[in-house]
């Protein structure tokens, strides 16, 4: 009798484990897409996520041990009670993950596919693996109640056999797109690079240099080998005269290859500072990195440099080639912003070069968006746009999504600058959120990927909001305790500082407490993998 029930538990216990792993192995995949498909930050990750479920993971031992235990010794209802425990868990995991909101959720690319396809098998083999040998040995459950390690491991397994794989697949493709690019023979390409401001100046570039040309930017932060092979395959027509091309870096060596690939003729470095300072290891090879930009243009090439910037001013350049220099604070430079006010609809300056002082207006807030108007002005004037043109299009250039964009929800104020928060960035927010009228709310999860130094940085950036912000919302106990701590050293009132898990519960608290007349800034918005 019992032999009969251990084969109808069998097919069951198999079909029960399937299951019990879909969301693990889900999220898994999530984790791994956030983390850029890259192994090496994946499992910086996991090692950072398992210190902080020390405690599920041995409560899940301890379960998984005494249900060995009671196997040992009542092998038969051993067998049915963790049947009966895989299926509750495998239930309770499904109806959890149908209700989480998730930051960024999973984008099932073909890729993705492909990986799940893997893990599918993966999961299939260890699941009939310990469906095989469960009556000869009760210490599988160990390693089936310690899911978590599990499923990581078999993505782990995942990633060294795909990753050969979808290396060839990429050089494929991005052969493919250096040949359609070459077909372009008078293409006018620009490349833009730098820790901070780039997408933002891209956008810029693109609406203003509209006014005059037929304009391809590479979309939202398509910044990667395979973004920028995707915009060129699938968007870029012959009719086409100008192409921004938006290069991202966060290892040596990336910029190299992306000026190599797309072949600039103009190049742009907005900003250097201690952005991805885990994977860069050290600030020199950061700018050494973003300064490839301008050292692998042609020798009749042109250089756009933000002279504001100490690593960009000092360093020297490596190349011939024309360097246009622009700033605000910087005085001996090609194009500068003087004159500089602010309010709540916008901004006005004016610009001063060799043709004299020329007033413009835009509605974007910040210093660091009339920095990157001025790149835009200076590679405008490089391609002969005449400065009424420059006016008409700065005044008319719109808002960029999660930078500093002004909003209005539910009758609350918002400044939206949820996009990649760093160092320099941060702290421009807050200028432009203290001269905001009435209360002044800030919701943050702090900054991420600045190495061993991210925890002075977050300290730094809580010290900055005393001044600048009368109530502090921070999301995620962990991750924000930095900041915590140097608003307590900056004598902040912590009566109005609020830690919460969700950013669901940061809005509740904001809707529940601010009015029409007051502000709040939205600084970073952490995907699911570093939000804790």
């Amino acid at each position: 009798m019992n032999e009969m029930m251990t084969l109808l538990i069998r097919p069951l216990l198999f079909i029960g484990l399937c299951l019990m792993f879909y969301v693990p192995g889900k999220h898994a995949l999530h984790m791994y897409q956030q983390n850029r498909y890259e192994l090496g930050r994946y499992l910086q990750w996991f090692s950072a996520s398992l210190r902080t479920s020390i405690l599920s993971i041995f409560r899940s031992l301890i379960v998984g041990l005494v249900l060995s235990l009671i196997i040992i010794f009542f092998e038969l209802p051993g067998q049915l009670l963790t049947l009966s425990l895989i299926y509750l868990f495998a239930i309770f995991s499904l109806k959890q993950e149908k209700r989480k909101p998730y930051i960024k959720p999973l984008k099932v690319t073909s890729r993705v596919k492909r990986q799940i396809v893997l893990m599918v098998l993966l999961t299939l083999v260890f699941a009939y693996y310990l469906v095989a040998y469960y009556s000869l040995s009760p210490l599988p459950l160990l390693a089936m109640m310690y899911e978590n390690s599990i499923v990581h491991l078999m993505l782990i397994l995942m990633a060294v056999i795909t990753e050969p794989i979808e290396a060839l697949i990429k050089r494929f493709y991005v052969e493919l797109a250096k040949r359609e690019l070459r077909k372009h023979h008078n293409l006018i390409k620009i490349g833009i690079t730098g820790s901070y401001g780039k997408t933002s100046s891209k956008n810029i570039l693109d609406e203003i240099l509209s006014e005059e040309y037929y304009v391809l930017a590479t979309p939202a932060s398509f910044n990667t080998p395979m973004g920028i092979t995707i915009t060129i395959r699938q968007q870029l027509k012959n009719l086409h005269e100008v192409f921004i091309v938006e290069m991202g870096a966060d290892k040596v060596g990336e910029i190299n290859t992306l000026t190599k690939f797309v072949r600039p003729q103009y190049g742009i470095v907005t900003s250097i500072g201690p952005q991805h300072l885990a994977t860069f290891k050290s600030i020199n090879n950061i700018i050494k990195e973003k300064m490839k930009m301008i050292e692998n243009l042609p020798q009749d090439g042109v250089g756009v440099l933000n002279f504001d910037n100490d690593y960009i001013r000092h360093y020297k350049i490596q190349n011939t080639c024309r360097i246009i220099t622009v700033g605000i604070e910087s005085m001996d430079v090609d194009f500068r912003a003087i004159d500089i006010t602010y309010t709540p609809e916008g901004s006005e300056f004016k610009v001063q070069s060799e043709d004299g002082s020329v007033q413009f207006k835009t509605r974007l807030l910040g210093k660091h968006n009339v920095s990157n108007i001025l790149v835009a002005i200076a590679v405008g004037r490089a391609l002969r746009l005449p400065w009424d043109k420059l006016q008409k299009a700065v005044a008319n250039v719109n808002y960029i999504e999660h930078r500093l964009q002004l909003k209005k929800i539910n009758g609350l104020t918002f400044i939206d600058n949820a996009f990649n928060s760093n160092p320099e960035g941060s702290r421009m927010s807050l200028e432009v959120l203290k001269m905001m009228p009435g209360k002044r709310f800030i919701i943050t999860p702090g900054m991420i990927d600045l190495g061993n130094q991210q925890k002075m940085y977050n300290s730094e950036f809580g010290k900055t909001m005393n001044g600048c912000a009368d109530v502090v919302i921070l999301v995620g106990k962990n991750q924000t305790r930095p900041i915590y701590e140097g608003l307590k050293e900056s004598g902040f009132d912590m009566e109005n500082v609020f830690v919460f898990t969700t950013v669901k519960e940061a809005f509740a608290y904001v809707h529940k407490h601010a009015s029409s007349k007051d502000t709040i800034l939205l600084e970073n918005d952490l995907p699911d993998a570093f939000s804790r």
